[in-house]
């Protein structure tokens, strides 16, 4: 199922995301992209789309598998005004967006793993990456990318990943217009985006802790080659995960992978 370039621009006109949209049939990177067209000054809203992507860009400088005609890869420009600090916000949000739209398909089966993978039933369905231009002070601006696995199949994952990631088409059984995925997608950033700017994150952070398996269990957090673990207990205002570790001290983990210790 091909993306209509004119149909899409169409229904994204005058949106608050998607109201400059470009299309490529296969690109690098969208977020390299992005990163470009950010620095160049374009508005807020911007938003890229590719069929494919040649250097899809996942987490801790992972790649993401972008075959052509099958997912959704794009990259939105944002421009928040808010502390450098608080940029974390903004991939948790993504999450909570994306895992919005996800439930429409698969009902009580979306969870969000910190910071911001989407799982179906345990397996990645959505990778999140949000990468920024700041100053001490303030944000000029974030390119948060995404790559959602909508029709890919399981022949067509790598040997590496084929148990750890599904796609949309295999949990429904069907062909997903991602088309309306998209359209459906941008509405819902949008939504949550002005949610935060507009009251906050005490709703995005309460929505995530609620479709989060990790709350409760004990989490290794990997960075840069080093682990911490501690039990999972909230969430910081900044975005961080809160963990107990022995004799009840908390301590916070801006980045790396988290993953439940199995008993």
């Amino acid at each position: 199922m091909k993306l209509n370039q004119e149909k899409l621009k169409q229904s994204l006109d005058g949106k608050f995301i998607g109201h400059q949209l470009y299309y490529y049939e296969e690109i690098g990177s969208t977020n390299d992209e992005a990163f470009r067209l950010g620095l160049a000054g374009a508005p807020e809203g911007t938003a890229l789309i590719a069929n494919s992507q040649s250097a899809g860009k996942g987490r801790m400088q992972r790649v993401w598998h972008s075959p052509a005609g099958s997912n959704i890869y794009t990259s939105i420009i944002l421009r928040p005004e808010i502390t450098p600090a608080r940029t974390p916000q903004i991939s948790i949000l993504a999450g909570v967006a994306v895992a919005d739209v996800l439930e429409s398909y698969c009902p009580d089966r979306i969870k969000l793993k910190w910071p911001n993978d989407v799982l179906i039933d345990g397996k990645k369905v959505c990778g999140i990456l949000s990468q920024m231009k700041t100053t001490a002070s303030e944000v000029d601006f974030i390119v948060l990318g995404m790559g959602i696995n909508v029709n890919i199949s399981y022949c067509q994952f790598s040997k590496e990943i084929c148990n750890l990631a599904t796609s949309l088409a295999i949990e429904t059984g069907r062909e997903i217009s991602r088309q309306e995925l998209i359209i459906s997608l941008y509405e819902n950033l949008a939504k949550w985006y002005k949610q935060l700017l507009k009251d906050g994150f005490g709703r995005i952070k309460e929505k995530w802790l609620s479709i989060s398996p990790m709350i409760g269990q004990t989490v290794q957090v990997m960075f840069q080659e080093k682990a911490v673990s501690g039990k999972a207990i909230g969430l910081d205002e900044d975005g961080s995960l809160i963990l107990l570790a022995a004799g009840n001290k908390e301590f916070k983990v801006s980045a790396g992978d988290a993953t439940i210790v199995k008993r």
